[in-house]
């Protein structure tokens, strides 16, 4: 069994993913490193010199395109000081983001891991982190109890917690204006029977219950959404008694609720049995909607609404034609592209005259409301070709 740790951080938004994604400077510095939960290498400073590397490369980078010494120091300090930050380093998640240019600093802790990565240009690269925005094994999981509220965001691999403590009322008697105790109503649940359950109250029927519930409830679908609402698509999951779920789904308002629950009491399970609930609840949605797309590709392949050329791939995109794009992972494709000539030039290799065409081709397709799925060599459709791509029509 693999060894999971709660890290307490703020996620970054589709928003915030979108913004980053149209800002356009001299110099845009993207770095990517993986990081530790816990153990040695989290006090260590393995994760800091990690970075601290990375830094190294950017300003020889920067010194390469004409900064002098000097201002490349003034630039680069906002990631100097995060290196020296011993406070920052003991709260990681599985992987680390930085986003730096002439007006813009932003660190996010991701539950992705990255392999080392920086990239010097006039855009920011993005591909590494589109799995949090496109559904591919991103989800969230919400657990219910009268005292207490928890908001977790996960993968396959990891699950770290999102504090939402000033966002939803602490408990229910917060909510309700009375003090709702166990000796004035008490909640018997029959396991096993999905729904199933009923109260047993004193004084007040179950109707006035029931409305209780969802008075509580309905106020931590409104915290939720403040952080929900930028056309977020991951599915949420809801960990709670029986009796709770239904009530749950009648106030939710976020539109990928999963019809599916983890039964039980929160309080009687672990993060790690959660997040091992969690994923055999959730994997067969991944994998039927990832499969989808690559049954459709293989029919469609041949007829034009299917391509591996990046030469068509790329009008496409521009368009907002292309309905699913699958990207070779831990790969990339530099060149130009000329959106007034449609032309797309491939070169060998990176270059300070060149962009990731794979990068732009994601940021482009993802704006037009598409689908990007970053696949393993041999789980592409078309393994000759690092780029491929199914058309609407």
């Amino acid at each position: 069994m693999e060894n999971y740790n709660v890290d307490e951080q703020k996620m970054i938004t589709k928003r915030e993913f979108l913004e980053l994604a149209e800002v356009h400077s001299t110099h845009c510095v993207s770095i990517f490193i993986p990081t530790h939960r816990y153990g040695e290498a989290t006090f260590n400073g393995k994760d800091s010199l990690n970075l601290k590397n990375q830094l190294k490369e950017i300003k020889s980078k920067l010194g390469v395109k004409g900064m002098s010494v000097n201002d490349i120091d003034t630039f680069v300090k906002p990631i100097n000081d995060l290196i020296k930050d011993s406070v920052f380093w003991q709260y990681q998640s599985d992987g680390l983001a930085i986003f730096l240019s002439d007006s813009i600093f932003h660190k996010y802790t991701i539950p992705v891991y990255f392999e080392e990565f920086n990239y010097l240009s006039n855009e920011f690269y993005l591909k590494p982190i589109i799995p949090l925005f496109n559904g591919d094994g991103l989800f969230y999981l919400l657990t219910l109890k009268m005292d207490e509220v928890k908001f977790y965001e996960g993968t396959r691999h990891s699950i770290t917690e999102i504090i939402i403590n000033d966002l939803i009322p602490a408990q229910l008697e917060d909510r309700v204006g009375y003090d709702f105790e166990e000796k004035s109503l008490q909640f018997r649940t029959q396991q096993g029977n999905k729904g199933a359950g009923s109260f047993h109250g004193h004084g007040d029927n179950d109707s006035n219950k029931k409305m209780e519930l969802m008075q509580y409830f309905r106020a931590i679908d409104k915290g939720l959404m403040t952080i929900l609402h930028d056309d977020q698509k991951p599915p949420l999951i809801i960990c709670s008694l029986d009796f709770h779920f239904p009530i749950y789904q009648e106030v939710n308002t976020y539109k990928n609720l999963f019809p599916e629950y983890i039964s039980g009491n929160p309080a009687d399970k672990d993060i790690i049995s959660l997040h091992e609930e969690a994923w055999e609840l959730i994997q067969p949605y991944f994998d039927e909607a990832r499969q989808d797309k690559l049954d459709k590709f293989a029919s469609l392949i041949g007829t034009g609404k299917a391509s591996s050329e990046i030469k068509d791939i790329f009008p496409a995109a521009f368009e907002g034609r292309v309905d699913t794009l699958f990207l070779e992972n831990r790969a990339d494709i530099f060149g130009t592209f000329n959106p007034s000539t449609q032309e797309v030039k491939v070169e060998d290799a990176y270059s300070y005259t060149n962009v990731s065409l794979m990068n732009l081709l994601a940021m482009k397709v993802l704006k037009a409301g598409g689908i990007v799925y970053l696949l393993d060599k041999e789980r592409m459709p078309l393994k000759l070709s690092k780029v491929n791509a199914l058309f609407r029509y």
